[in-house]
């Protein structure tokens, strides 16, 4: 049996990845395979697991051969908890990587990619300095935020490869896809030389990657940078994410001039109860007011022009207008009105992103 390189995905499955995103990531990771799977080099040494963080950590995909592996399908949750997800990464590598003896030589050293588009909502300091402390020189790891938004600061406490992808076009993508694939392959024919080194990686396409720089940290709850609101559907009960990303507009008068953020409306996914079961265990105490919030989004199920509407019991569901409706949430019967025409908008839950 030849050495084997294992390849560690560590993916973040937030719900601030909601829709297209999570999508992509999931496609993505089946033509990685595909294309690696031509490759003679990658297909003797290249091993895959996949492990996801949302609220909780999980591996998703145990450490197997290229032949016989096969993309999960991507969870989504509430939370970034990127101190349970490297936790729950070096627990797997601690568990399936094959050491080296007197008798045989062990597994070539692991590749981790690490991809996320937000920010740590749990402590990660502990998971942080474990990593640097007891497996950073056990592994390459390779962090690549997805977006303007991803906390490039945390990353780089990580590892000093840190790469941000910015997508501007459609097709950009797959040009990234196509560098994780050229990267892992590179990997796979210079296994032995990078051992103590640095990790070869493909050259960047500086229309769609570069290095991070060092920006300040910002520790928070909660992602500021989107808001996602979970709902129901009244009809089929089941439940649906609304996502809101902030929108920064310059207010200027005479006297001054300032910053002011609001939320448009991005989209209004469909997502199964196992939401729930990767979210973070602790209840929310976020909030968000209507206020800041612009756009309705129609009931992605049922087709409801409204998936905006509050029960008594604060959970969020769909209606077709004012009327009388049974909550999915709390199963209690209650009567919406037309809008008063307010300004002052109301306070609702909304996830950490």
């Amino acid at each position: 049996m030849s050495r084997r390189l294992p390849v560690f995905f560590l993916l973040d499955v937030s719900e601030s990845m909601a829709g297209d995103n999570l999508q992509k990531m999931e496609d993505g990771l089946g033509m990685i395979v595909r294309s690696l799977r031509q490759d003679p080099h990658a297909l003797e040494t290249v091993y895959i697991s996949v492990v996801a963080f949302a609220g909780i950590a999980r591996t998703i995909a145990p450490l197997v051969d290229l032949v016989s592996f096969y993309p999960p399908k991507l969870p989504i949750g509430s939370g970034t908890s990127l101190g349970a997800g490297l936790n729950a990464l070096m627990a797997e590598i601690d568990r399936t990587l094959v050491k080296t003896t007197a008798d045989r030589k062990g597994d070539w050293k692991p590749i981790v990619y690490l991809f996320t588009d937000g920010k740590p909502t749990d402590a990660a300091d502990a998971a942080i300095e474990r990593w640097q402390r007891t497996h950073a020189r056990k592994a390459h790891l390779i962090a690549v935020g997805l977006g303007r938004y991803a906390d490039l600061a945390i990353l780089r406490r990580l590892t000093e490869t840190v790469l941000l992808f910015e997508e501007s076009h459609e097709d950009d993508f797959a040009k990234f896809v196509k560098w994780v694939t050229a990267s892992v392959t590179s990997q796979s024919r210079s296994v032995g030389d990078s051992e103590s080194g640095a990790v070869p990686i493909a050259a960047l396409d500086e229309t769609i990657l570069s290095l991070a720089k060092d920006p300040a940290t910002q520790p928070i709850l909660g992602d500021r940078d989107c808001v996602v609101i979970v709902g129901r559907c009244q009809r089929a009960r089941k439940p649906y994410l609304m996502k809101f990303d902030r929108m920064s507009q310059k207010v200027e008068t005479r006297d001054f001039a300032l910053q002011a953020n609001r939320y448009d409306l991005t989209g209004c996914h469909p997502v199964d109860e196992s939401y729930f079961e990767w979210s973070d265990p602790g209840r929310s105490n976020l909030t968000v007011n209507t206020s800041e919030l612009f756009g309705v989004p129609g009931c992605p199920y049922c087709g409801n022009p409204s998936a905006f509407a509050q029960c008594g019991c604060g959970n969020l569901m769909c209606v077709s207008g004012p009327g009388e409706a049974v909550c999915p949430w709390c199963n209690k019967s209650v009567r919406f009105h037309a809008p008063a025409g307010s300004d002052e908008g109301f306070d609702v839950r909304r996830g950490r992103g």
